[in-house]
């Protein structure tokens, strides 16, 4: 790697050495480098998780789906479980707090041969979600949580079953460690951790010790660690610093879907190469945009969508600032590459974007929650209201 980026990274972490890690087992899944694509709302549908995988092994899971529109034949919620033609893993994470329910499309899921492994969302920290009960307010009531993780593995046959969650509601009630061991108790295949409670949203650092006690704490299957990725290195230092057996990657490669091919490099013992320029850069994102609109099959409505990620994408470069309102307003593909070859091809990426947060960031909350959540632990009730929710998260 070129020196101003060494600097710009400012670490001191060394590439992993022989056997140093080893696969995530999921089932009949092997997970090389241990490196799992984070689901995000509106980002990881089937047009980005070819791009990433293009980049480098792992496992790339689809942006939440909810178990209720999908037993009752929801159009959006089954257009968002479809996966491309070349995902060999078929990996879908769901939101459900109804244990029927939750059982009833995992059901759906494993008999009509649709998924190859199934991620549950009992992190999602977004206001709407949590004040039904849903979402990360979840794992603050043990025995509903462990009816919803059993009507999932009891149905998926086969299939892996993984959860992923926060370290709790807040600083004052921690949920990962009850969390962690019941999905180890039911049978899931693995857990994964964000290291930062429902509260704390997205804001400051992750708190990389919890993984470690997480680890501790469950000890027959594999911990995923997830939060403050966002260079291959990071991901070999959590690993180190946690004993975490794989890590889960979200903002870190919003825009820059070759974080994965820098992962696998590390992993494999290898320096990793330097950012690509902005040329190749834009190849990228004028593929991205035209899977996006091949998937949704509306070039406008596909261009829409893909602005923000135009805005990661462009982040930190010379006359990107200039080139954003356009940005955020183009309709066609043939506008978007008219827009991006102002931006000279041979332009180096930005070392001060290294570690430039993309997506959600900053500010914390108030986790609102139903009257009395956090008085009875012990109640198994399923929250009303809280599995209509049909987006993701």
């Amino acid at each position: 790697m070129d020196p101003i980026y060494r600097s710009a990274l400012n670490r001191d972490v060394s590439e992993a050495q022989p056997g140093e890690f080893a696969p995530v087992h999921l089932g009949p899944i092997k997970v090389w480098p241990p490196v799992v694509l984070a689901p995000m709302a509106g980002v990881t549908n089937p047009a980005f998780r070819s791009l990433c995988r293009r980049f480098g092994a792992g496992l790339y899971v689809s942006e939440m789906i909810t178990a209720r529109p999908l037993v009752e034949d929801n159009p959006k919620t089954l257009k968002l479980a479809e996966f491309a033609p070349d995902e060999a893993v078929r990996s879908l994470q769901i939101y459900g707090v109804d244990p029927y329910y939750v059982g009833e499309a995992v059901k759906r899921l494993v008999s009509e041969d649709r998924v190859d492994h199934i991620d549950m969302n009992f992190g999602c920290p977004v206001r709407k979600v949590t004040r039904k009960g849903g979402g990360s307010a979840i794992p603050a009531r043990p025995r509903l949580l462990r009816n919803i993780v059993r009507a999932a593995v009891s149905n998926a046959g086969d299939v892996p079953v993984t959860i992923k969650f926060r370290v709790g509601i807040n600083e004052d009630v921690h949920t990962h460690l009850d969390a962690g061991r019941i999905g180890e108790d039911e049978g899931c295949a693995a857990v994964a951790l964000h290291a930062r409670t429902a509260a704390q949203l997205y804001d400051g650092h992750a708190h990389w010790e919890t993984i470690a006690e997480l680890k501790a704490a469950v000890t027959s299957i594999p911990v995923l660690g997830n939060g403050d990725i966002w260079e291959a290195h990071d991901a070999i230092r959590m690993m180190r610093e946690t004993g975490c057996d794989g890590v889960v990657v979200g903002r870190g490669c919003l825009g820059r879907p070759w974080l994965f091919r820098d992962l696998a490099a590390v992993f494999n013992g290898q320096e990793p190469p330097n950012p690509p320029r902005f040329g190749e850069i834009r190849d990228t994102m004028l593929e991205h945009a035209r899977l996006l609109s091949t998937w949704r099959g509306n070039e406008l409505n596909a261009m829409r969508s893909f602005r923000r990620h135009a805005s990661w994408y462009t982040k930190g470069f010379p006359g990107s600032a200039r080139l954003r309102p356009r940005l955020m307003r183009v309709a066609s593909l043939a506008q978007l590459a008219e827009i991006l070859s102002e931006i000279p091809p041979e332009t180096p990426f930005p070392p001060a974007a290294m570690r430039v947060t993309r997506g959600k960031s900053g500010g914390t909350q108030t986790v609102s929650l139903p009257v009395g959540w956090l008085e009875d632990r012990d109640d198994e009730t399923v929250p009303e209201g809280a599995g209509d929710w049909h987006t993701g998260g």
